[in-house]
Order: C-alpha cells, then sequence, then structure tokens
C-alpha cells in the first residue's frame, strides 16, 4: 500500500521551494523523485494539492507526501545477468554493459537492470526503486553503486544529491578538443523534442557541471576524461553537444555524423560506420561506504570494442597527423 507521509516544515525551510523542502525533510528519496511526485498531485501543504515543486512554503505549514509502494514499480524478479564487481550487506556495484536499460520505463516493462537486481538480491523489494539511488543511458556502460539496505539508500541518495559522489568517465568526443575545461550549463527537459534533454537559459534549467580533460587527440576526434560534479539526464552528452563536440556515435545529440577520414584504413572506416552508441563509459566510482564510512573507490577498464576504436584512431593519427 502506498505511504502517507505527514511533515511540518521547520524554520530551517521557511520560504524555501517545496522541492528544496521536501529533499531536507525526507532522506529516503532524491529530491529529483519528490519532484516527480508534485508533477503528479502525491503532495498537499495545508490540505492543498500542489503541482508546482517551485512554491515557496512556511514555517509550520503542513505537508503530506503519498510515497507509492515499492511494488508499484511493476518491475518483476528476472534471471538476467550482472558483471557484479563487489557486494556486502548494505552495496552492490556492478558493471553495466551497452544495451541494457537501467529500471522499466516508457515502452519498457522488464529485461531492465532493476529486474535482475530483484531477482538476484531480493531484499531490494522494499526499498524505493529497488536500491537504484542513479542511472546510466541504455547505450552507456559502466560502474553503478546500488543500495541493499534502507541504511545504504538512504546514505547514498543524500551524498549523490550533495555531490559527494565521484563519477568518472572516458568518452570519444568529435573533432579536436585542444585543452580540458568546465561547462557550467542548466539543463532541462528539450521544448520542441520531449524525449531529449537540452541546455537552457539560465533560472529555467537544473543546475549541471561537467568538468572534462584532454587524455588523447586523433585526427578528428578527442579522447576525454569527465567528471560529473551534478548528474541530470543525459548529462554529457548533452554539455559536449553544446560545445559543438558531441560524443562520437551519438545520434540522438550530432554525433551521427559520419566523418570519413581521408587516407584511413578500412578497419577504421568499417568501425566508425558501425559503431552505433555514443562512445561514454563510466570508468571509477568512488564514495563514502554508508555504514563503515570507509572510502569506496572502483575502477573498470573500457570495453573492448571502445578500445579497439581508441587503437585504430591512435594508428590513423600516427600515419597521418593532423589535418
Amino acid at each position: 500500500m502506498p505511504q502517507n507521509v505527514i511533515l511540518t516544515i521547520t524554520d530551517e525551510f521557511h520560504n524555501k521551494r517545496l522541492d528544496a523542502a521536501l529533499g531536507g525533510l525526507i532522506d529516503t528519496h532524491s529530491r529529483s523523485t519528490l519532484r516527480e511526485y508534485i508533477d503528479e498531485g502525491k503532495v498537499a501543504v495545508d490540505g492543498v494539492v500542489i503541482t508546482k515543486p517551485s512554491i515557496k512554503v512556511s514555517s509550520g505549514q503542513i505537508v503530506s507526501v503519498t510515497i507509492p509502494d515499492p511494488e508499484d514499480l511493476d518491475a518483476k524478479p528476472q534471471d538476467l545477468p550482472l558483471d557484479i564487481i563487489y557486494q556486502d550487506d548494505d552495496i552492490l556495484i556492478i558493471n553495466k554493459p551497452i544495451n541494457f536499460v537501467v529500471h522499466p520505463g516508457a515502452g519498457i516493462k522488464d529485461g531492465t537492470v532493476m529486474n535482475a537486481v530483484l531477482y538476484h538480491f531480493p531484499q531490494t523489494s522494499s526499498l524505493p526503486r529497488a536500491g537504484i539511488v542513479h542511472r546510466l543511458d541504455k547505450d552507456t556502460s559502466g560502474l553503478m553503486v546500488i543500495a541493499l539496505s534502507q541504511l545504504a539508500q538512504q546514505v547514498l541518495t543524500k551524498a549523490i544529491a550533495k555531490h559527494d559522489v565521484v563519477r568518472e568517465y572516458e568518452a570519444i568526443a568529435e573533432g579536436q578538443i585542444t585543452a580540458g575545461g568546465t561547462i557550467d550549463a542548466p539543463i532541462g527537459r528539450d521544448p520542441y523534442v520531449r524525449t531529449k534533454m537540452a541546455v537552457m537559459p539560465e533560472g529555467i534549467g537544473r543546475e549541471a557541471v561537467t568538468h572534462y580533460r584532454v587524455m588523447e587527440r586523433f585526427r578528428a576526434h578527442t579522447r576525454l576524461r569527465l567528471r560529473l560534479e551534478t548528474g541530470r539526464t543525459h548529462q554529457i552528452r548533452v554539455h559536449m553537444a553544446s560545445i559543438h563536440h558531441p560524443l562520437l556515435g551519438d545520434n540522438q545529440y550530432g554525433g551521427k555524423r559520419l566523418k570519413m577520414l581521408p587516407g584511413a584504413d578500412e578497419d577504421l572506416a568499417n568501425m566508425l560506420r558501425n559503431y552505433r552508441h555514443q562512445a561514454l563509459h563510466a570508468v571509477h566510482i568512488e564514495f563514502a561506504h554508508p555504514k563503515t564510512k570507509e572510502n569506496m573507490s572502483f575502477d573498470v577498464p573500457i570495453p573492448e570494442e571502445m578500445s579497439e576504436l581508441i587503437e585504430l584512431l591512435r594508428k590513423d593519427y600516427k600515419e597521418h597527423g593532423d589535418f
């Protein structure tokens, strides 16, 4: 059954946004999830249903939140393989392959990471989103941390919201990038294409910050190491496209233009022609263990396909140099 949570706005959150106040008062759910509850009419202030996350609240107001039962996710356990890097009673670290959706959504009812987690770790059925505290896109591979206990869910959700979880990626971007930098540009839902995100004017989108550095340059591509300061949907893909260096293979955000390199050998030409997903891999994650507070740090190598592409680009660059 759904849970009805009753809260009183404290002085600390007087004149704050409703979503910010809820984020501070409810530590079991992310602010983005609580914002979804507001949008869906599951939140009332002094008995009045509120659907605007930005409304200001006052000290002493009574807020009720209807939190769906975890089973309402309609995700069923499925015996799907998980590449487990580490596990204990509280956390699970997996290396997600490409073409593996994290949780059910529009048009996707099963075959997801969530279905697999529910099968291999049945205790997660009592946790919000089966313990999944952050996501990777379907065609982004790499490290994910998943909570296996209520304590871990609460602590990790808060740590991610406070940017205390370090997440680093490797990527191949279109074009030559001469130096590293920081992209500080808010992101929101694209007003014209609802399946996409976009950089928005200041004050409209949500804060999004991506740091990147150049690892290696090729004739028409650049290998990057990126660190997320925030974790918005499609953040790296949107940010790199916004500076005119979309990720190689990213059809959705502009990396679909096939750049055939003059004189490139057949292996590289074929690889570029057939690379049908964004070249993006989560290589590193680091955080304080939710129970022991020990620093947990994990790294995985880039996938074989991405490694092979880098070798071919490197060989091509040595043979031909810059354009």
